[in-house]
């Protein structure tokens, strides 16, 4: 009996000694303002959304557990690189600009710009802005649109805000005439009737592209883990029914 004991209590021991060892936390990064994807529960006051959700359900099916940290969209990317964070979980686009500095996993969701107007406006927003020439168009800071709506010789001026919430309530209070982000946010902020005299425009999405988790060019072993998770979690359903309990299917 002593020896059965003594067996058990270092079976015991050694399981406790690889448990540390096995446990693997990695820190994500998510903005604060990108509701339904990610955004900022002031009643918990954590980072809740879809890719919250998701990288959770693929940490779980990876083997690894995840803190999440609120950053400005950004700072995502110089976050990731500086090794301040492991991955990047947000409404990110992989566009070929950021394929040369980070990798992205598989794509999650198709994704698309948006323009918004007051509710007031009639006809529609063509590629080229000329039903706007003059206005004043927000956009938010460090995503791929401020790049091209500065590039173009149409508005009175271009404002950079620091969210799509900010963009909508000048919208909505008639302080500038259109703004352009993020299509899925901006119709999720808009469905909460928290902006009354805001609409979507009649525009068709000009850089469609895919939303994916992001990770270091050297993070090539995690990236594949991610990638091999979230195969599993399509298969099973599990990503369909993240995006239909965030309003996003």
């Amino acid at each position: 009996m002593k020896l059965q004991a003594f067996l058990a209590g270092a079976a015991m021991l050694a399981i406790g000694s690889l448990q540390p060892a096995n446990a693997e936390t990695l820190t994500v990064g998510s903005t604060p303002t990108g509701v339904p994807f990610t955004f900022l529960d002031i009643q918990t006051n954590e980072i809740q959304g879809m890719m919250v959700d998701l990288v959770r359900a693929v940490g779980q099916e990876a083997g690894f557990e995840v803190t999440v940290q609120p950053v400005d969209f950004g700072s995502l990317i110089p976050s990731l690189t500086s090794r301040r964070i492991d991955i990047i979980a947000a409404a990110m686009i992989a566009t070929d600009a950021r394929r040369e500095v980070i990798d992205f996993s598989q794509e999650v969701m198709p994704y698309g710009e948006g323009v918004v107007v007051a509710s007031g406006f009639e006809g529609g927003i063509s590629p080229t802005f000329e039903e706007l020439r003059g206005e004043v168009i927000g956009v938010q800071q460090g995503t791929t649109y401020l790049d091209r709506l500065q590039s173009m010789d149409v508005f009175g001026e271009v404002r950079v805000y620091d969210s799509l919430a900010d963009i909508l309530n000048e919208v909505n209070r008639g302080r500038i005439a259109a703004g352009m982000g993020d299509k899925p946010i901006m119709a999720y902020q808009m469905s909460q009737g928290r902006f009354p005299e805001v609409k979507m425009a009649d525009y068709e999405s000009q850089q469609t592209g895919s939303v994916g988790l992001g990770v270091r060019k050297d993070d090539t072993a995690l990236l594949e883990r991610i990638d091999g998770a979230l195969a599993k979690l399509k298969e099973n359903g599990t990503v369909d029914e993240l995006a239909a309990k965030w309003g996003l299917k």
